[in-house]
């Protein structure tokens, strides 16, 4: 018993690496597709292809609806915070703030995320836990450097849609742990870009009219299926296979890891030289990480005792 939970914690950890990974690649490629279409137009198409994939999988499988009919309005919800208003601040911002500035921002997700965890009760705020998160913070900020950010007042309304969709996304890794367990990621993630499509399909075909299609490229097509498939509906399922397994906030902490990732991945392919400030800042990220995941132990003590 204890080898197969410790073999689905594994396998967890191994998804949310995963995600860090396909998620991490979607600054860059959206800011490619974003000079010549429009960020609601592009947030409209990629949650309408994501949703229509999913469905024709769930049909194939014969896995459609939910058991309890709560569920469809816990799910309406929360596509609200975890795709809708997700998607619409976090594409409308990238457009509006430099790639940089999001990555940076991007670390206040886990600390929304346990907060919102406290607040609503199912997640038990220790100092270890919030040692870890703001530990792993600290190295992503070493990592990124702010002095490479431009926070100025062209890139103001960006940074605060950056930061609110850090907000929303929280809210929704925080709350839909148990109608995710309940009901399967696969089923759960695919009603929730169906209700999420509902309102961006249509907000996004109408922002596409004042745009003339035919000077969008076959690679920009491309580049928008590849968002659409492998920056967000994968990912999307991986994240809530893990969630079912893990705490909400494991799931954060890993968003820390992007980052790392990137270096990692330029170290690889493009020959950059690893310096003291990556090996000091992948050391606070992964003993943060390790902080927020490990087991509880009974020396861990509650901010709010």
């Amino acid at each position: 018993m204890t080898v197969n939970k410790n073999e689905t914690r594994l396998a967890s950890y191994a998804a949310l690496m995963s995600v860090q990974i396909l998620f991490g690649s979607l600054p860059m490629i959206g800011k490619v597709v974003l000079v010549v279409t429009p960020a609601v137009s592009l947030v409209g198409i990629r949650v309408g292809i994501t949703a229509t994939i999913l469905f024709a999988m769930q049909f194939y499988r014969g896995r459609l609806w939910l058991q309890n009919r709560r569920d469809y309005l816990r799910l309406a919800v929360l596509s609200l915070f975890g795709v809708t208003i997700n998607q619409l601040l976090f594409i409308g911002g990238l457009s509006l703030t430099k790639a940089s500035n999001t990555s940076l921002l991007a670390v206040t997700i886990p600390i929304f995320t346990l907060a919102a965890g406290a607040v609503y009760g199912i997640e038990k705020l220790t100092l270890i836990k919030t040692a870890g998160i703001i530990l792993a913070a600290v190295g992503v900020i070493f990592l990124i450097d702010p002095r490479n950010a431009s926070f100025s007042e062209k890139t103001t309304i960006g940074d605060l849609m950056i930061i609110a969709n850090s907000l929303s996304y929280g809210i929704y890794v925080a709350t839909s742990k148990d109608v995710v367990t309940r009901n399967g990621a696969f089923r759960s993630i695919m009603w929730l870009f169906i209700f999420a499509s509902v309102i961006c399909v249509p907000l996004g075909l109408y922002s596409l009219f004042g745009v003339s299609v035919s000077d969008i490229t076959t690679n920009i097509w491309m580049l928008v299926l590849y968002i659409a498939v492998i920056a967000t509906a994968a990912p999307y399922l991986l994240n809530a296979w893990a969630l079912a397994r893990v705490n909400p906030s494991t799931v954060a902490v890993f968003i820390y890891l992007q980052p790392l990732i990137g270096f990692l991945l330029a170290v690889i392919f493009l020959g950059e030289i690893v310096g003291f400030t990556f090996l000091l800042a992948a050391i606070l990220i992964f003993t943060g990480v390790y902080l927020t995941i490990r087991k509880p132990a009974a020396l861990d003590v509650s901010i709010t005792a």
